[in-house]
């Protein structure tokens, strides 16, 4: 994880909570005169742009991916390891109920 990344997110989170401080207390004030009205527009662009600048902060704090493959797995375990798992198979079902004959009347 870059320094860089761990910046750019620890500014968007200072951003996003400075936009959710200032919706409330603008919201706060406008009650506190009892005329009810939306979020001002600069709230509004303030808390995407924040957003937007977490997304980018994320995206370069991210670990390396890792290769996702059978043989990338299989580098690290052995054949022997890895079975069917017949714990999951199931032969207890509703068939016999309901492919049974019907008894004679």
């Amino acid at each position: 994880m870059s320094s860089t990344g761990k910046g750019i997110l620890l500014l968007a989170i200072l951003g996003l909570l400075h936009a959710a401080y200032s919706a409330y207390e603008h919201l706060s004030l406008l009650k506190a005169l009892d005329r009810p009205s939306r979020v001002p527009t600069d709230i509004v662009i303030e808390s995407v742009l924040a957003f937007a600048v977490f997304l980018v902060g994320v995206s370069l704090s991210a670990p390396e991916l890792k290769e996702i493959s059978w043989a990338s797995e299989m580098r690290y375990r052995k054949i022997d390891d890895v079975h069917s798992r017949l714990g999951f198979a199931s032969f207890h079902h509703r068939g016999k109920k309901l492919f049974a004959k019907a008894p004679a009347e």
